[in-house]
């Protein structure tokens, strides 16, 4: 967490830890529709987690182009994973 301001997010990270990981399938458990693959995660300290990742994101239908998106993901002290927002990023 070099360089990361009281409060802030961490940088971004390709090395996705297994926590991270857990929490995202967890949020994402009941979501059809799009398909979303992390490629990188930061991390904020706050009364639990909250994860920014930054991925591919596909809709599901053949063909489909991807995009970038941000998905956050609030992981509570008692380790439940919500999706807070997902933002796609316009490039």
């Amino acid at each position: 967490m070099k360089n990361q301001l009281p409060g802030g997010f961490s940088q971004f990270n390709c090395k996705i830890d297994e926590e991270a990981k857990a929490s995202f399938a967890d949020a994402f458990e009941h979501i059809v529709g799009v398909d979303y693959q992390p490629i990188a995660v930061a991390t904020q300290v706050v009364a639990g987690l909250n994860y920014a990742f930054f991925c591919n994101a596909t809709v599901v239908y053949p063909g489909a182009v991807s995009y970038p998106a941000i998905v956050h993901i609030f992981r509570s002290l008692d380790g439940k994973s919500a999706i807070t927002n997902i933002q796609r990023v316009a490039y």
